[in-house]
């Protein structure tokens, strides 16, 4: 198989990797993430000028008609600046989302200002009970009239606060952990009845818990068939996984990078301790880790659009899991190397630690997708 990045691709990379360059230093991403909206409105009006949240959509929506591939050059070098901008909530999973399931109403009215970069959504689907199970979904959506009415608590809602439209997933039909019976609704997030709980995350990202109390929304705001919602949140879940995926090597990478550099600097009995084998043999397994979860992170971005469903959850399911464990020695190899001042707030290193360590628990922590992949594969 051919792994060269064509010429496009190439320019692609070079992109964001200016940009996380240029504006992404250690310093510049601690004032960003300290900011009440804990990211730059004039970043994503650049990502937007450079065609970045076009990427994944369709030419007819003006979007670009990137692959998976393209998602993850760009979630790669986004994850080695540890970038704050809700990509992944409004472009892969919100947008995602509305491009797979929305009439063509629906999509002609919020594509294009998401990839304007006038629109930013979030994907309400995490419940207290459910820990990682998509089809584990108690908010409800009662038919009233020509509408319905939402009722319910989502949790760790990214991005929750700043969207300017959420998509709910709520039970139209079934038992609470029933695959069937689920339904998509786009709400306005200043709609009557929604109260956030907005908080920052471990990882300098910001979420929400929202709740939905006797919300009302018209038949437009469903998205999809009503009780069909379930595949297709499966689907894009899949590719924000993927995603992230890539963002976590991206992170392993510059973990890997800064930590070799301070074994060169820091000295003991005034030696270098990178001159100690014992460290050089730490890094070395770390590089490893590295290398493999680059190569399952390209297998699975190939094998995003294949036709076999199950292939395409196994190939998604074994990413996640050798990733989410690379990810999590890397983070807390690269601590154990630093010392005690890894963890302070002035060390780059502790917030690739705090990110790697939240990638490896989304949608799933790594004995989910052992437990996942295993299951597909019997």
């Amino acid at each position: 198989m051919d792994f060269e990045l064509s010429d496009e691709q190439n320019m692609l990379k070079n992109s964001v990797e200016r940009f996380v360059k240029d504006n992404y230093s250690a310093e510049a991403r601690a004032k960003l993430a300290d900011t009440e909206l804990g990211f730059s409105r004039d970043h994503w009006k650049t990502m937007a000028e450079l065609g970045w949240l076009g990427m994944p959509f369709p030419e007819e929506v003006g979007g670009f008609g990137g692959t998976a591939v393209e998602t993850a050059i760009m979630m790669e070098n986004m994850g080695n600046g540890l970038v704050l901008e809700p990509f992944l909530s409004t472009v892969i999973l919100g947008g995602g989302l509305v491009a797979e399931a929305g009439s063509e109403a629906q999509i002609e009215a919020i594509i294009p200002e998401v990839i304007e970069g006038n629109m930013m959504l979030a994907f309400a689907y995490a419940e207290p009970q459910s820990r990682f199970d998509l089809n584990d979904v108690e908010t409800t959506a009662t038919k009233s009239g020509d509408g319905y009415v939402l009722n319910g608590h989502k949790a760790v809602v990214y991005h929750g606060t700043t969207a300017d439209k959420i998509i709910v997933s709520a039970r139209t039909s079934g038992d609470s952990r029933d695959e069937d019976g689920i339904s998509l609704f786009l709400v306005d997030n200043n709609s009557d009845g929604v109260s956030r709980r907005d908080y920052r995350t471990i990882d300098g990202q910001r979420a929400a818990d929202i709740e939905f109390e006797n919300v009302k929304v018209g038949a437009d705001a469903l998205l999809g068939k009503e009780g069909g919602a379930f595949p297709v949140i499966e689907k894009i879940v899949d590719r924000a996984i993927a995603a992230l995926c890539a963002e976590a090597v991206g992170a392993m990478q510059a973990a890997n990078n800064i930590t070799n550099e301070y074994l060169k600097e820091r000295k003991q009995f005034g030696t270098p301790i990178g001159k100690f084998q014992v460290l050089q043999h730490r890094m070395v397994d770390m590089y490893m880790e590295a290398e493999q979860s680059k190569s399952m992170s390209d297998m699975v971005a190939m094998k995003l659009d294949l036709d076999d469903e199950t292939e395409r959850r196994k190939a998604v399911a074994a990413a996640k899991a050798q990733i989410g464990q690379a990810a999590k020695f890397v983070g807390q190899q690269s601590i154990q190397l630093h010392g005690g001042m890894g963890m302070t707030d002035e060390y780059s290193i502790g917030h690739y630690f705090k990110r790697l360590t939240t990638i490896e628990m989304l949608f799933g922590n790594t004995d989910h997708h052992f437990k996942k992949y295993a299951a597909l594969s019997s």
